[in-house]
């Protein structure tokens, strides 16, 4: 699969309240061949969106009818950890500053340009993605994360937003131990203390959906008292 056909697949979440720029911004991604993005309006609504979405990249406006883009995009983040651009009104320096400094990877001034818009999505994704593989190999099943969804047996079975959180992590480290912290951090945000018994019940459920004996695991290996490593069979793009 050629680079910008593997980055075009990416989920893309759009969050404005000017129905018109949302309208626009869809039109452009589609005509660069972007065809998998969905649109909110508002901070409810983006949050219910992405939990069922899992999106890759988020594009946030700043101001936003019931909170901020700042705010969203702690949330966002808190439940995986993807990359976030920021639309800013014209002469909002200091918008600028502030989406860097929580953790933004760029940002477009509106009114922008439609081949900038595209420039600086495809550097965001080259940049975040460029060693990560949709199609993930296991020994008794397969982890297609353009789909977030685990193929076994035939069967196709969707992931979680947490499941695919930790799938994700434990993918970029595999082979190698992810601590329980990392892991807890990964899913639940900056205070991750508590959360253990809630990431062993998601590591069962993983279990469940890529091994052929969960109680016998072969891929995602429980190291005791530091945590888990995922062994992967073969990597490969399709």
């Amino acid at each position: 699969m050629m680079e910008n056909e593997y980055l075009k697949k990416k989920r893309i979440l759009i969050v404005d309240d000017e129905q018109e720029l949302l309208d626009m911004v869809v039109s452009i991604l589609e005509e660069n061949g972007f065809f998998n993005v969905r649109t909110a309006g508002n901070v409810k609504e983006a949050v219910t969106i992405a939990d069922e979405f899992c999106p890759e990249l988020a594009v946030l406006d700043v101001m936003l009818p019931d909170g901020d883009g700042f705010s969203l995009m702690k949330q966002l983040k808190s439940k995986a950890d993807y990359p976030v651009l920021f639309l800013t009104a014209c002469g909002e320096e200091e918008d600028k500053f502030k989406g860097f400094g929580l953790g933004a990877d760029d940002y477009v001034v509106k009114p922008f340009l439609p081949k900038e818009l595209i420039f600086r999505i495809m550097a965001i994704l080259r940049r975040s993605y460029k060693e990560e593989n949709p199609l993930v190999k296991l020994k008794d099943s397969e982890v297609d994360f353009e789909r977030a969804e685990v193929i076994k047996n035939g069967e196709h079975i969707a992931l979680t937003a947490k499941e695919f959180t930790l799938l994700s992590v434990l993918c970029r480290n595999a082979g190698r131990i992810v601590t329980i912290d990392v892991l807890c951090e990964a899913a639940w945000g900056d205070n991750p203390y508590g959360y253990e018994n809630s990431l062993m019940a998601h590591v069962r459920r993983i279990r469940e959906k890529i091994e052929k004996n969960p109680s016998k695991p072969v891929s995602l290996i429980t190291v005791k008292g530091l945590g888990y490593k995922l062994v992967i069979e073969e990597n490969r793009n399709e």
